[in-house]
């Protein structure tokens, strides 16, 4: 369905190439899609219907934990004057699954649902740093959906030197190392268990935000709020089905 974004009707051809399936194969998928109500037909091109919204709102409605941490992100936002984003690991990629954001300077456009190389992002590198080395070269094997061309391009050792320092310190700080002009700082989500499951960071235009302010000011901020959700997380995760 990711081949439809940006390009709302195509032919077989089309979502084949955009997608990178064999044709047999993406006919197939069609097929079925359209059998179930999710896409539609008409003189030889597709278009996906509203029904595929039913996905994301299933999505978010059983995972209704965004929805509940939004007056965390508020809260922060408020206390740093800069956008926050909550952000899951998808594949390569880091998926945004809440976000509040402030009008300021911007060079990429952010909303629920989008996604970037997760190396290049604070928020994946902390989600990366959470894992094992075979799990990271798993990860990295998958190719990026983002569709985004990042600045920084690291070797092997590069990463591993910045995923073991995010372990260390227990936060992750990205330096327009995405796009120009961005730079970010994050830090992981736990469960009760202490495993993470996703990050929450601040991100700012580096020419309204230093680095220093960044990392002095804004990250005590955010480590807080990242450990409040933490708990929020594990209280909702005791909380009976029927009750929450």
């Amino acid at each position: 369905m990711r081949s439809f974004h940006g390009a709302p009707t195509q032919t077989l051809a089309e979502v084949a190439q955009r997608s990178g399936l064999a044709r047999p194969t993406a006919r197939r998928i069609l097929i079925t899609l359209q059998q179930i109500g999710y896409v539609v037909a008409d003189e030889g091109r597709f278009e996906l219907t509203p029904r595929v919204l039913e996905l994301g709102v299933a999505y978010f409605s059983g995972g209704d934990f965004w929805q509940a941490a939004m007056p965390r992100l508020r809260e922060l936002v408020h206390h740093t004057d800069e956008s926050s984003s909550i952000a899951q690991l998808d594949g390569s990629d880091v998926v945004y699954v809440a976000r509040v954001a402030v009008p300021k300077l911007v060079t990429l456009s952010v909303a629920v649902g989008t996604r970037f190389p997760a190396a290049q992002t604070s928020l994946g590198k902390v989600l990366l740093a959470s894992l094992s080395r075979e799990e990271v070269d798993e990860v990295l094997a998958t190719p990026s959906r983002s569709g985004v061309e990042p600045t920084w391009h690291p070797s092997r050792d590069e990463l591993d030197a910045v995923l073991a320092q995010v372990r260390s310190q227990g936060w992750a700080i990205s330096d327009q190392q995405l796009a120009p002009a961005i730079r970010s700082v994050a830090a992981p989500i736990r469960r009760a268990d202490g495993t993470v499951f996703a990050a929450i960071n601040v991100n700012a235009h580096a020419a309204e935000t230093s680095l220093e302010r960044l990392q002095d000011e804004h990250l005590p901020h955010l480590l807080r709020a990242a450990a409040d959700l933490s708990v929020d997380h594990a209280l909702r995760t005791r909380i009976p089905a029927d009750i929450a």
